[in-house]
Formats: C-alpha cells, structure tokens, sequence
C-alpha cells in the first residue's frame, strides 16, 4: 500500500532550484500523458492554469501554472522552467 502525502505548494519560479535526481517509488496516473497533451493544448489556447503534483529530491510538490509544452521526457512552464514528466505523480484542473 502507497502512503498518501499532502503536496508542498511552491511558486513555480522555486522549481529552478530543485534537484529531480532521485527516482521514488510512486504510482503515476495511467492517463498522465493525455492530461498533460490536454493541459497544453489549454494552457496554449486559454492560459488555463493546473494543479501539477511531481516529486523533487525534497520531497512531494505542488504548483499552479500554465504548461506551455509537453516533450518526451519533459513538460515546460512559462519562463523556461522544466519538470521531468517521470517525477510527475498527477495534473488536475485549478
């Protein structure tokens, strides 16, 4: 059984200064790269703004934004900031 934690929500301009070395062990929503696809096309067309939970080596995290695009292994916000879509638990509608 997963233990259930409560994300830490942080300014999205902190994202910079974390570090996403190391890989937890956690459940990913299956459908995580059709929701980030959509939250893209979104936030492109209507700057809708998301709920992102993802791990950083200091723990769980939350932050609200706009995700401007989605690669292959990456997912980009306004002002270059970058999450690394492994460390991506789930994205939900503000």
């Amino acid at each position: 059984m997963q233990e259930v934690l409560t994300p830490v929500l942080i300014e999205k301009e902190a994202i910079a200064s974390l570090s996403f070395k190391n890989t937890p062990n956690f459940n990913q929503h299956p459908g995580l790269r059709n929701k980030l696809e959509q939250a893209t096309h979104l936030g492109n067309i209507g700057k809708v703004k998301f709920h992102i939970d993802f791990y950083a080596d200091s723990g769980l995290k939350s932050v609200q934004t706009t995700i401007w695009a989605t690669g292959n292994k990456f997912i980009c916000l306004k002002g270059g900031v970058w999450i690394p879509i492994s460390k991506i638990v789930d994205i939900r509608f503000l």
